[in-house]
């Protein structure tokens, strides 16, 4: 399954590597990878294969799973398209309350208790998802853990999901991605080392050397 989602993310450009053409993300860093996982809905092919792993997912990993819960907002429509293969209800949570209404910060009816799985579409160093799975418990929701689309793998990330006791299983990740990626033909094989280099470290832009 990784390495044939890493395959379809590759040739509808959701995960577009360019390791001589660095991106710059939002943090200022440079980055031989860049990653837009919306272009999964508007390629079908790709979506049903997508959501239908999400699902599978859901149902292997938490068959308890109550109710899904999206992130806001690229992982709502993965959340309600997973949802409705699996009849489940699904809601979402909004990175902030609303300033008006009832001023909910969680989107959706979830009851004290209920069991959630979380569903994000990418996981860098998990700072969001880890935030919105604090506000599902903090509303009395027993969260099972997340299942995201795709992964980077970095330290960072694993680390704090494991200090926040979460459990993420994430379709695809970067080091398949990568040896795809190769196989495929989108990369040269001198490109990997590079690549890995960052993934270990994004903070040191070495890896470009």
């Amino acid at each position: 399954m990784e390495q044939k989602i890493a395959k379809k993310l590759l040739e509808i450009g959701a995960v577009f590597l360019r390791p001589d053409e660095p991106f710059i993300w939002a943090s200022g860093i440079k980055s031989p990878v860049y990653c837009d996982n919306r272009l999964i809905l508007t390629a079908l092919q790709a979506r049903d294969v997508v959501e239908n792993a999400l699902a599978d997912t859901v149902k292997t990993h938490f068959p308890q799973a109550e109710v899904l819960m999206g992130t806001a907002t690229a992982g709502i429509a993965h959340a309600a398209i997973a949802a409705s293969i699996l009849n489940l209800p699904m809601g979402y949570v909004r990175s902030g309350a609303k300033g008006h209404g009832r001023e909910n910060q969680i989107e959706g009816h979830l009851e004290c208790g209920q069991k959630v799985v979380v569903v994000e579409d990418l996981i860098s160093t998990a700072g969001s998802s880890i935030e919105v799975v604090e506000v599902l418990r903090s509303a009395g929701a027993e969260v099972l853990g997340i299942v995201s689309i795709f992964t980077y793998g970095m330290r960072r990330g694993i680390e704090n999901l494991q200090n926040a006791k979460i459990k993420n299983i994430s379709l695809s990740n970067f080091d398949v991605l990568v040896q795809t990626a190769v196989n495929e033909g989108f990369i040269k094989e001198k490109d990997v080392a590079k690549l890995l280099k960052f993934r270990n470290n994004p903070n040191d832009e070495s890896w470009r050397d």
